[in-house]
């Protein structure tokens, strides 16, 4: 994907971002999070705690930052805040150090020993060369809840492998279940699997304070991508396990129910899912007026229908494709047949039902004007996510942060830049002012 500038027309036509009204604190009002992850599983993690109010320092290299920041689409305009960089890190503040200098490094301890809550996915070991290993930050902070995202986890024969989200799917076997039996399993375009394990790590993290609550002591929490790539493998972890039975490839067709797949009308491609007897019996009576298939002993079965897959298919081909998606999908839904458009991601992001959610908006940019936000899909009635501010760029924080969070004055902050704690270009800068 080639660099290119936002498109600004269109992201002014989105609607301005509503927060909803809330009627106590936010959820995670008070909590410290000092966060040293990157890329998408530990960010996406610590972005569910800031959505809820909780104070998010993201500690990044100087100048760089966050490899993420980088990934394309990137305008020139904030040459460090692309697109993926801006849907995983609002709602944060970001301070450069480096952890490299023993004067940055101090400065990440005392942040530490006020916390409640690091979040880091280095590669193993990187935490303990720095000297903020589990047990360092355990003595600092007894009541800090320390979370590690890995690869393969921090311990055994595999801890020090690196890990991507489609290598976690390869391994997992979840390549092995998608795509179509004639050729080579195909990964998900989206990494679903650093989303799930970012999910997963919030939950940890949320467990071990409800159980800090209780005895006022904090934890280690451990969340693996391998672990979650298992996990998100579903039931056919199980019926492996029960039967030895190996998943195959279906491409769009469940291997479970009948009919469920992706059909064709007139002029859109649509996905019909038949869960169960009663939902095909309506897509027949109901949808294709078809009594005499809907109640047929035999087609009445689930376990019989999958043995009539084509046979059923060519029936539902034949019909679809006398009438446009507008006709089948009034008919669909007045008879409570689960059904969807397939649509492009465009589609998706500026449908009727994405509307109605609020979960495509736009907020404010200190540099853009306005940039796209993609909501939170946690929606909590009395303790809303707090509004949404825009990603940070590289450092932006930074001096707030030590003043604010640290009480550090003028001198100390001089003096800090002078040894390059912020980096090379700030230590330049203030030996030039000198």
């Amino acid at each position: 994907m080639e660099i290119s500038v936002f498109d600004q027309q269109r992201i002014n036509a989105l609607p301005v971002h509503q927060s909803a009204p809330g009627l106590g604190a936010p959820a995670l009002g008070g909590l410290r999070v000092i966060d040293f992850t990157h890329f998408i599983a530990g960010p996406l993690a610590t972005q569910t705690l800031a959505d809820f109010g909780a104070e998010v320092i993201k500690i990044e290299a100087p100048e760089r930052g966050d490899d993420f920041r980088h990934y394309p689409t990137v305008d020139p305009a904030i040459p460090a805040q692309g697109g993926p960089f801006l849907w995983s890190n609002r709602n944060k503040k970001s301070l450069a150090l480096d952890l490299k200098n023993e004067s940055g490094l101090r400065v990440a301890k005392e942040l530490i020993a006020q916390a409640d809550v690091l979040v880091e996915n280095f590669s193993s070991g990187v935490m303990d060369r720095f000297g903020l290993d589990y047990a360092t930050c355990a003595s600092l902070n007894p009541r800090l809840v320390y979370c590690s995202i890995s690869a393969y986890g921090r311990e055994g024969p595999y801890a020090e492998r690196l890990g991507f989200d489609p290598i976690a799917q390869a391994e997992s076997g979840f390549i092995s279940m998608n795509g179509y039996a004639d050729r080579q399993g195909v990964r998900t375009g989206a990494a679903v699997m650093d989303v799930a394990t970012a999910m997963s790590a919030a939950n940890a993290i949320l467990l071990a304070l409800m159980a800090r609550a209780r005895d006022g002591t904090g934890q280690k929490v451990e969340v693996a991508l391998f672990d979650t790539a298992i996990v998100m493998t579903g039931f056919g972890a199980m019926q492996h396990l029960t039967t030895g039975y190996e998943p195959t490839r279906n491409g769009n067709v469940s291997p479970d129910t009948c009919p469920s797949g992706v059909f064709l009308s007139q002029d859109r491609p649509f996905y019909i899912n038949c869960g169960n007897d009663k939902i095909f019996q309506r897509l027949f009576d109901q949808v294709l007026e078809r009594p005499d298939l809907a109640y047929d002993p035999v087609l009445s079965q689930r376990v019989k229908r999958l043995e009539q897959r084509e046979r059923i298919f060519q029936v539902m081909d034949e019909a679809f494709a006398k009438q446009p998606w507008s006709y089948w999908a009034a008919r669909l839904r007045a008879a409570n047949v689960p059904h969807g458009q397939v649509r492009t991601l465009g589609e998706a992001l500026a449908s009727d039902e994405a509307r109605s959610r609020g979960l495509v908006t736009r907020i404010p940019h200190p540099v853009m004007g306005w940039i796209p936000n993609i909501a939170s899909p946690l929606r909590l009635e009395r303790t809303p996510a707090v509004p949404p501010t825009a990603a940070p760029s590289v450092g932006q924080h930074t001096e707030t942060v030590l003043r604010e969070t640290l009480g550090y004055d003028d001198e100390r902050i001089a003096q800090l830049q002078a040894d390059g704690v912020f980096g090379a270009a700030a230590a330049g800068a203030a030996k030039v002012a000198a």
